[in-house]
């Protein structure tokens, strides 16, 4: 199914959020959730795509029956007006293209495929891993290179040999070395987002398509004003944008990490969402009153203020 928002220069759209998954009271994944929470995204946020079944999403505590009904149910709500990238990355080859598979099935735009963690394969076993998946379907493929969760960086020329295969479109950089970033996309066509909230407006400056963000759930709308001025050439208003929204990464992304903190943000702007699932805990009430802080600095308004 062709993306409804991608575009040569950006094929998964520019503004994109790594969606939490809605939990009922008692750690189920709330489906009816699922859905208010993509369309407020989509809606009032201003995303262009959603990032389902991510880390953020709490993907390593969700079976695969739970992301198939995760994804068909984020395309029912949003998926006439919004790009639906799938995150099916594990550390195990055949587990990931049978989640490739089963999200291609389910009509997803398409994949989101993040390094495999915890084994630390050398570069040709993630060439050779990233290919499989590729070969599994006709979805575009983004990577996702972030070291300091799966151990292991995509390497600058691993990137350019998985360039050339024609499904593999995208890279989500959470690894921050800019200069490497440069070098691929001065030798290949991947389309750079980025993966790292501290870094979005620095990842514009070098040529980056936008933003897979995690504090796109309560200031979506602010990062995609500063894409957009930044792509216009106006750099001093993006750059106050940066400013504005600083404390609410702050908030979110230094405090406890993007999903306990992203479904604090939720709710504290009425968006409930619910629990995290462990090894997840909820914030804290101090961790709390320092977002509510962060927030409040970085003007987004908070149901209780």
């Amino acid at each position: 199914m062709a993306s409804p928002t991608g575009t040569a220069e950006a094929p998964f759209g520019r503004m994109l959020t790594a969606m939490v998954t809605p939990f009922t009271s008692d750690g189920d994944v709330d489906y009816e959730g699922v859905r208010r929470l993509a369309t407020y995204l989509v809606d009032e946020q201003r995303n262009e795509g959603l990032i389902v079944n991510g880390t953020t999403g709490e993907s390593p505590t969700t079976s695969d029956d739970e992301k198939r009904r995760i994804v068909s149910a984020v395309l029912e709500a949003v998926g006439d007006r919004a790009t639906v990238v799938a995150g099916v990355g594990t550390n195990d080859t055949r587990h990931t293209v049978k989640l490739a598979k089963q999200a291609a099935d389910v009509g997803a735009h398409g994949l989101l495929v993040v390094t495999p963690y915890y084994n630390k394969p050398p570069q040709e076993g993630l060439f050779q891993h990233f290919t499989a998946v590729a070969d599994a379907t006709e979805l575009p493929v983004m990577l996702y290179d972030i070291p300091g969760r799966s151990g292991v960086p995509i390497k600058t020329e691993t990137l350019i040999r998985l360039a050339q295969h024609d499904r593999i479109v995208a890279v989500k950089d959470a690894k921050g070395d800019l200069f490497a970033a440069s070098q691929v996309m001065t030798a290949t066509d991947l389309v750079f987002y980025s993966g790292d909230d501290l870094l979005n407006l620095p990842w514009l400056s070098l040529g980056a398509a936008g933003f897979v963000s995690v504090v796109g759930h309560v200031v979506g709308s602010e990062l995609a004003r500063m894409i957009e001025l930044h792509k216009s050439g106006d750099v001093k208003q993006a750059l106050e944008v940066h400013g504005q929204v600083a404390p609410v990464v702050d908030g979110i992304m230094l405090k406890a990490g993007g999903a306990i903190m992203a479904k604090a943000a939720l709710s504290l702007v009425g968006v409930p969402v619910g629990p995290v699932r462990l090894p997840l805990v909820a914030a804290t009430e101090k961790q709390i009153a320092e977002l509510r802080a962060c927030l409040v600095a970085g003007g987004v308004k908070l149901t209780d203020a």
